[in-house]
């Protein structure tokens, strides 16, 4: 492999990454729950954030100089955005708590968060696997599995949505909490969409 074609895999698989700690850093966020320390786990999730926007800016740059590069440069910066929209959709959710004051965690919070972990260590996997992409049955299992996992996580939003429903004691609860539900099924969505663009790869070239 060309060591420029190396700079690409490796690029992507590090924002994929970035993703996953921002994602475990959301569960640490609502596990150990504590609104007066809010400012500065926003401060921290912020950092890792533009850790992601660092990247996303590296492949940008390597593509405007680049010649030749190993699949067509719209599929790169499509990856690159849409593994940076991952990040983005986690640093939301925790922003969503803060502007809307949130005093306590529900558990439905939790257990989606840790299957946003799920989502992105999943990615994270599949863009390991994503130089592989002229031999793909490995990869489109990834895809596959990635897909399944997004479909558990619209299980829970639907189970959240309808707890809360039930549970909350005033309907300005259920709309901040809805809000927060909508903020985490994006965040799966958009794991989501980092695998459609890897088939669009794979379908381009085998």
């Amino acid at each position: 492999m060309a060591k420029q074609d190396k700079f690409y895999y490796e690029n992507l698989i590090a924002a994929a990454e970035i993703s996953v700690r921002a994602a475990n850093y959301l569960v640490e966020c609502l596990t150990d729950y504590r609104p007066d320390a809010f400012e500065e786990r926003l401060t921290a999730m912020h950092a890792i954030e533009h850790e992601g926007d660092g990247k996303k800016h590296e492949m940008s740059r390597a593509l405007a100089r680049a010649f030749v590069t190993p699949v067509d440069r719209e599929d790169l910066a499509l990856i690159s955005q849409n593994i940076d929209d991952v990040t983005d959709s986690i640093e939301e959710v925790l922003q969503r708590f803060y502007v809307d004051q949130i005093p306590t965690v529900t558990e439905d919070a939790i257990t989606f968060a840790k299957k946003l972990v799920d989502c992105c260590t999943q990615m994270k996997e599949m863009v390991g696997e994503f130089e592989h992409f002229k031999k793909p049955a490995k990869l489109h299992e990834m895809v596959i599995r990635l897909n399944h996992t997004e479909e558990e996580c619209d299980q829970l939003y639907l189970t959240a949505s309808l707890n809360i429903r039930c549970t909350a004691e005033s309907p300005i609860e259920i709309f901040f909490w809805r809000e927060i539900y909508d903020k985490m099924e994006f965040c799966s969505d958009a794991c989501e969409h980092v695998g459609d663009s890897v088939e669009i790869v794979v379908m381009k070239n085998t």
